[in-house]
């Protein structure tokens, strides 16, 4: 659907410009589009698992791979410096935004700070390993503490 294409491309286009999702009216407003067809499509692409948002509100918590909130995830890059979701999507940060940057987290253990540098594409220095508690599979099942 044309509509929530447009909306899709506008909430990350100022997610990236601002480092913050915009509001439905501001999608509206944006767009020339009537609220309640922004609204609408804010629905269909939650279901398609494209935007998550704060419990009972419409307010964009998630983009994946970019979060609204700050998590123990940044994503340092040439355009900005974003908050994501988790380790993976930090990485995916990078990756959407040219293959250039540096993901700062801390080990999951011992709390020390890590820095992973990511150049070209390629994860260019790091130690540790990366532990996902929960299956793939069921990610989804609670996306936003998964």
């Amino acid at each position: 659907m044309t509509v929530d294409r447009d909306v899709r491309l506008f909430v990350y286009e100022r997610f990236l410009d601002q480092a913050l999702p915009p509001s439905a009216e501001e999608v509206a407003a944006g767009l020339s589009l009537p609220l309640e067809e922004v609204e609408a499509s804010f629905a269909r692409l939650e279901e398609g698992h494209v935007l998550v948002f704060a419990p009972g509100t419409r307010n964009i918590w998630m983009a994946n791979p970019l979060s609204a909130f700050p998590t123990a995830f940044r994503a340092e890059t040439p355009r900005g410096a974003y908050w994501a979701n988790c380790i993976w999507d930090a990485f995916g940060v990078v990756a959407m935004l040219d293959g250039d940057g540096v993901v700062r987290t801390s080990c999951g253990d011992c709390g020390e700070e890590m820095e992973l540098r990511v150049e070209d594409g390629e994860l260019a220095r790091a130690e540790g390993v990366a532990h996902f508690a929960v299956p793939a599979r069921l990610w989804w099942d609670n996306i936003g503490y998964s």
